[in-house]
């Protein structure tokens, strides 16, 4: 799965899942403050971001993610 296509998968999930805003969503929008994703959110987002790509994203690693980008990084560097 290429980077376009995982982005559009975490957009998807965000917009499903946790009921945000499509106009709200880039590469840039921090998880927390624009998006309002909390720290449970954020546990079920990499749940299903595992799911998704059969990778797992240590939560040492996913605690300095603060934006979209961010989390395609981390799942990229695996």
């Amino acid at each position: 799965m290429d980077s376009k296509e995982l982005y559009s998968r975490i957009k998807s999930i965000l917009i499903d899942q946790f009921e945000v805003d499509a106009a709200a969503i880039s590469m840039e929008a921090n998880l927390y403050d624009e998006l309002e994703i909390d720290s449970i959110d954020a546990v079920d987002l990499l749940v299903q971001l595992k799911e998704l790509t059969g990778k797992k994203i240590p939560p040492e690693d996913f605690k300095d993610v603060r934006t979209i980008g961010d989390v395609l990084n981390a799942l990229t560097a695996q």
